[in-house]
C-alpha cells in the first residue's frame, strides 16, 4: 500500500482556452472541469487509478464543496476533521499547452490539527510499503512538520515503517534533506539547484548538470532523488548509479499534476519490483500521460503513450 499525505488539498479548476490567453481582455472559454486537487491527492489519484492500494490522507471540512469533489473522485481516504474551505486553484490552459496558474491560500490549520493530521498518518501508515509527503505545507504549520511526522511514523513502527518520498519544495525540503531522513526526494532541476545551493551548469547537457548538483545530496542526505525535467524527461540518482530518461512525443494539454503522476508511475514501477531505468520509464510514461490529459485528470494505464522511452546511465 501507498499512502500520501496532503496538508493543503485543493479544489482545482481548469479553464480552457481555443486560443492564446490574452491579458485585460475579455475570451471565451471552451471547457472547464473541477478536481480534488493537492499533490498527495494527485498521486494518490493516479495510484487508485492503477489498481494499486492507496490511502489519502488529509484535513477536510465536510461541509466544504470540495468534499463533494473529493467523494467524486472514488479515492480511498483517511480525512481529519478542520473547520473551513479547501484552497482553489485555478489554471488557464491554452491549446499549445500554456499554462498560467493562480493559487489561493488554503486554511490555517492550529497546533491542535496537526497533532491529529500527524495522528492519522501515523496509523494509516501501518502496513504500507511507502509513505508520501507531498505539496505545500498548509499555513499554520512549521517548515519541518514533515519531519515531525517522518519521526513519529518510524518512532511508531520501527523497522516496519514504510520508505519515504518526499515531493515538496522551499524550507519544507530544506528541512527533510537537511535532516536526512527521506528515502526520495522529487524535485525538479529549479527546485533541486535551490536546494543544493549551486546554479546548474549551463554549458553542460541539462541531465549531467543535474546530476553533478544531485550528488551533492545523493547519498549522504538523501537515499534517492527522482529529478523531473519536463520535455527533457527525468533523471533518478542513487548510491549505486544514475538514469536519464526522455519522454515520448505527445501532444501537451497541461502540465498541472503532471509531476505528480511522475511520481506515481515512479512508485508504481517500484511497487512491481522494476530495476532503476523501468522505474525512469515508468515515471516518465505516466508523466507525460498526465500532461496529455486535461486539468489534474489522472491518467490510467490506457493513457500511457506507446511510444518508446529510451533511459541511458549516467557516467557519475
Amino acid at each position: 500500500m501507498i499512502v500520501t499525505v496532503t496538508t493543503n488539498p485543493s479544489l482545482d479548476r481548469t479553464i480552457s482556452l481555443g486560443e492564446p490567453l490574452r491579458v485585460g481582455e475579455v475570451q471565451a472559454a471552451i471547457g472547464g472541469r473541477e478536481d480534488a486537487g493537492g499533490k498527495g491527492i494527485n498521486v494518490a489519484r493516479v495510484i487508485a487509478a492503477a489498481g494499486h492500494p492507496t490511502v489519502a490522507v488529509l484535513p477536510l471540512d465536510e461541509s466544504d464543496p470540495f468534499a463533494a469533489a473529493l467523494r467524486g473522485a472514488r479515492l480511498p481516504v483517511r480525512t481529519v476533521r478542520v473547520h473551513g474551505p479547501a484552497r482553489a486553484n485555478i489554471t488557464i490552459a491554452d491549446p499549445e499547452g500554456v499554462t498560467t496558474k493562480l493559487n489561493l491560500p488554503g486554511i490555517a490549520l492550529t497546533e491542535a490539527d496537526a497533532q491529529a493530521l500527524t495522528d492519522a498518518v501515523v496509523e494509516t501508515s501501518g502496513g504500507a510499503d511507502w509513505l508520501v509527503l507531498a505539496g505545500s505545507l498548509a499555513p499554520g504549520l512549521p517548515a519541518d512538520y514533515y519531519v515531525r511526522v517522518i519521526h513519529a511514523v518510524r518512532d511508531r513502527w520501527g523497522a516496519h515503517a514504510p520508505a519515504i518520498a518526499v515531493d515538496t519544495s522551499g524550507p519544507a525540503l530544506h528541512a527533510v534533506v537537511s535532516d536526512g531522513g527521506a528515502d526520495l526526494i522529487k524535485p525538479n532541476e529549479d527546485e533541486l539547484a535551490e536546494l543544493a545551493g549551486v546554479a546548474l551548469d549551463p554549458g553542460a547537457p541539462l541531465a549531467d548538470a543535474v546530476l553533478a548538483v544531485a550528488r551533492r545530496l545523493v547519498p549522504g542526505q538523501v537515499r534517492a532523488a527522482f529529478v523531473t525535467l519536463g520535455g527533457e524527461g527525468a533523471v533518478l540518482v542513487t548510491a549505486d548509479g544514475a538514469w536519464h530518461g526522455t519522454p515520448p512525443p505527445i501532444q501537451v494539454r497541461s502540465t498541472v499534476g503532471a509531476g505528480d503522476s511522475s511520481l506515481a508511475g515512479f512508485l508504481l514501477a517500484v511497487a512491481a519490483g522494476a530495476e532503476p531505468a523501468d522505474r525512469v520509464r515508468g515515471g516518465i510514461r505516466y508523466g507525460s500521460a498526465g500532461a496529455s490529459l486535461p486539468g489534474t485528470q489522472p491518467p490510467t494505464p490506457a493513457d500511457l503513450p506507446p511510444g518508446d522511452v529510451p533511459v541511458r546511465p549516467l557516467l557519475t
